[in-house]
């Protein structure tokens, strides 16, 4: 007779991250019996240990872990390329963590344990592809804004405190000139101390003002050129920036198909309302979770359709006669903007004509833009703006562009 084998034992890992070592927790799938933890070296070695740990109690199903965007951020890259399902795992309650302590090994077998019972079930960013480059390249914009910001704030702080001669000679000048001009300064023989350390001072700030004002200029253009690549459906919508276009790649992250459904994507950027319900009253109150930063970007995309989309324009009257707020009617509208946008990252439509190609078929016809801008009802100046790609009109562009193909068309048939 031949025996029978035990069936493999099913394991789910849950692991608790730091900057120098990893806490792992086996945790029996079936049982729910903790099978043991251990500590690995946040180190390229250490993942490869701590996988090996993992696969020796059995078959592992899934594995817990929390940060996976920070001090975890390089274990869920290599399990995720080892073909390990990961759940990301928020840190346990205060409630919890009262009745049950705070440790490593306890943090770790929670995040197993919140795998087992359902409670978390996200996944995690893949953070490998074009949007974390996107997200990387925002954090030094970002910085450099801020950081621009703070210079020349304390630039003009003294420039009002200034000898009256250094005041009377930069207040004369626009501010950016005023920058441009303390920039450029040499020292002046016939300065005192506090002259002379007052006009180097304003020096120093201006060429750092300068400095960040390129590298900001630098890093624009490449996430103008990174959020096109990525998704140019999404920048063809109305009032989608560079920026604004950015934080919402950069929520949905490098594997948007992690998102089920536009109401996840919603209920992700913090439009989408909870109930509020009790007794006699039905009501829904405000969202406050939600990725923040995209919540804000889908706030800017409304309040420029407000002002320059006659759709929206119009919905806005309709709405305010209904009695609405403004709080309301933009709640309204950052749930239908989350809409199109789940829509444009998922079922992309036909791109656009891109303003190059509308400069080189204008060109190409020997048109000058006058003559190209009069059918359409458009100034010379908003043209240029569209072929230079400063302004993007998808429904103008396309239009444009039969227009030209079929202007060619014709002239190289006579």
């Amino acid at each position: 007779m031949n025996r029978m084998t035990d069936p493999p034992v099913h394991v789910t890992g849950g692991v608790d991250t730091h900057a120098d070592v990893h806490v792992a927790a086996a945790v029996c799938t079936t049982s729910h019996r903790l099978l043991g933890t251990a500590e690995f070296e946040t180190t390229p070695a250490g993942y490869v240990q701590l996988l090996a740990w993992l696969l020796s109690f059995g078959l592992l199903d899934a594995v817990g872990i929390e940060g996976t965007g920070t001090y975890g951020a390089g274990l869920a890259r290599f399990l995720a390329a080892e073909g390990v399902r990961l759940v990301e795992v928020d840190r346990p309650d205060r409630a919890a963590r009262r009745l049950q302590g705070k440790s490593d090994p306890v943090d770790a077998e929670a995040a197993a344990r919140a795998v087992l019972s359902g409670r978390a079930k996200g996944t995690p960013k893949s953070r490998d592809g074009i949007i974390e480059a996107i997200r990387v390249l925002q954090i030094v914009y970002r910085s450099a804004v801020r950081d621009r910001t703070a210079a020349t704030n304390r630039f003009q702080a003294l420039v009002v405190s200034a000898p009256a001669d250094i005041r009377a000679d930069l207040q004369q000048q626009p501010p950016q000139q005023r920058i441009e001009r303390a920039r450029r300064w040499r020292d002046r023989d016939g300065d005192d101390t506090a002259a002379r350390a007052t006009r180097q001072a304003l020096r120093e700030l201006a060429r750092r003002i300068h400095l960040l004002d390129e590298q900001a200029t630098r890093i624009e253009a490449e996430l103008d050129e990174l959020t096109e690549q990525a998704a140019p459906g999404l920048r063809d919508l109305v009032g989608v920036g560079v920026h604004t276009a950015a934080r919402l790649l950069v929520a949905v992250g490098d594997n948007p198909e992690r998102i089920h459904s536009e109401a996840a994507f919603a209920h992700l950027c913090g439009v989408a309302p909870i109930r509020a319900s009790s007794g006699k009253t039905t009501r829904h109150r405000l969202n406050r979770g939600g990725d923040r930063s995209a919540n804000h970007a889908l706030w800017q995309i409304v309040m420029v359709r407000r002002l320059y989309d006659e759709r929206t324009r119009a919905y806005v009257a309709r709405r305010t006669a209904e009695g609405l707020s403004d709080r309301e009617i933009t709640r309204c509208l950052k749930r239908y903007v989350a809409r199109e946008v789940h829509r444009a990252l998922t079922r992309p439509l036909p791109l656009a004509p891109r303003g190059a190609e509308l400069r080189r078929l204008r060109q190409q016809a020997g048109l000058p833009m006058r003559l190209v801008a009069e059918p359409f009802d458009i100034t010379v100046q908003r043209l240029s703006r569209i072929e230079r790609g400063i302004t993007r009109n998808p429904n103008l562009q396309t239009r444009i562009h039969a227009w030209l193909t079929e202007t060619n068309t014709t002239h190289m048939a006579a």
